[in-house]
């Protein structure tokens, strides 16, 4: 007896999903564990497992349909309901070909015998295969015979008129030329239709903007410190923890020191409600293909740099995978985002709604800078705060982003923030 595959449930507040791909085809086997089909939603990629072994029966639902949390997908023969594959994968019946019901012509003759492939072609093309006579055995029309009809019929431009045995007499140009014709639309243009996850990305920024009053402040940071502590430390760092020391520990550490002495930034807007938060759940922006995930560092200030490292480094690896769970995708505090990795040197990052402050670093470059009335040179770089005016104030924006320098400038300092 068949069994119904369906559209799980993936979490509060996804009601459907698109279908990427069929993992399995109809007529293939499968074994309990195996994934059938992948699903995409706003949060992350998922694949369905099977719950037990079967062989696919007939997919109900292509790729590149929306569908709902329940649906039906597919149906399947669980194991002992369907005959054993002699050659290790089922059965599979060649569907009937469908003749479209203007092939019988108005003059009563009988829609003919065609292969499924030419009466697709013929149905693509709009070939009245009522007029098409057969080659292929017991008169059966074929693919070569539609393609003959499409190429015999292409050239008529000119309504149908009786015709005599006399042959034609060639018409002579006109003296005019008609101007080139324009290159067609798809060889100038692509047309990619937008993934969920991009829907939604898109969606959420524009609803940050259209709902916060998003300000951005800026302020910069030498990195000197940082990089000299890195160096000195990190190859026993290393072997301690088996991971090296990255900048994403200190950045978080740094971060969760300034919520504490600025909370409003560690909060979110509820009805008339102003929400703030005693955790501190950091999102992490990594950039995947499909456009930009954000899993969450839970609980970053009771974590070791190791610690967050560790964590971090498997969060992005999982999420670029498409391996992570969403319950690790929602209910951040904060978010930090790192352009600097792909070269940027300043830019103003989009609210992660609705948190209502994001921390945004950037490209670390050696520049000029006046130490105790010196000229030296420094790495430094650019950070950018964007915060919602609604609840936090230019001023308590501002001496956050100064209190996170503050912190990344004397380190060892973070340990006692940490």
């Amino acid at each position: 007896m068949s069994e119904e595959i369906r559209v799980p449930s993936m979490g509060e507040s996804i009601l459907e999903a698109t279908l990427v791909r069929w993992l399995k085809k109809e007529g293939e086997a499968f074994a309990i564990g195996d994934e059938l089909v992948e699903l995409e939603t706003d949060k992350a990629n998922s694949a369905l497992e099977a719950e037990y072994a079967g062989v696919v029966e007939k997919l109900l639902r292509k790729e590149g349909d929306t569908v709902a949390v329940g649906e039906v997908l597919a149906l399947a023969l669980p194991s002992g309901s369907a005959p054993a594959p002699s050659n290790g994968a089922a059965p599979k019946t060649e569907p009937t070909a469908v003749m479209p019901a203007e092939s019988a012509a108005d003059n009563g003759r009988p829609a003919p015998h065609t292969t499924p492939l030419a009466d697709k072609i013929a149905r693509d093309k709009g070939v009245d295969l009522s007029q098409i006579t057969g080659t292929g055995a017991g008169g059966k029309v074929t693919r070569d015979d539609v393609e003959k009809a499409t190429q015999a019929a292409a050239p008529v431009t000119t309504p149908k008129v009786e015709t005599t045995a006399t042959p034609s007499i060639p018409i002579p140009p006109p003296a005019t030329r008609t101007p080139a014709a324009a290159p067609a639309a798809s060889d100038r243009e692509e047309r990619i239709p937008m993934s969920r996850t991009r829907q939604v990305i898109a969606a959420r920024l524009k609803e940050a903007q259209n709902t916060a009053a998003m300000l951005t402040t800026f302020n910069e940071v030498d990195m000197t410190a940082i990089m000299d502590l890195r160096k000195r430390r990190n190859e026993a760092f290393e072997k301690r923890n088996g991971i090296k020391i990255g900048f994403m520990s200190f950045f978080s550490k740094a971060v969760v020191g300034a919520l504490k002495a600025f909370p409003y930034l560690n909060a979110e807007i509820q009805g008339t409600d102003i929400v703030v938060k005693k955790y501190y759940d950091l999102g992490i922006a990594v950039g995947a293909p499909e456009g930009l995930i954000v899993p969450v560092l839970r609980d970053a200030d009771k974590k070791s740099f190791a610690q967050i490292e560790k964590d971090i480094k498997d969060l992005a690896e999982r999420a670029r995978a498409k391996k992570i769970a969403l319950p690790e995708l929602m209910g951040g505090s904060f978010t930090i985002t790192n352009g600097g990795i792909f070269g940027s040197l300043m830019s103003t990052p989009i609210l992660n709604a609705p948190q209502v402050g994001i921390l945004g670093m950037h490209k670390i470059q050696e520049r000029p800078m006046v130490v105790e009335g010196q000229i030296v040179i420094r790495p430094m770089m650019y950070l950018a705060l964007s915060y919602d005016h609604r609840i936090v104030d230019g001023s308590e924006a501002v001496r956050f982003l100064v209190r996170v320098k503050e912190l990344l400038e004397d380190p060892e300092s973070l340990l006692l923030e940490g």
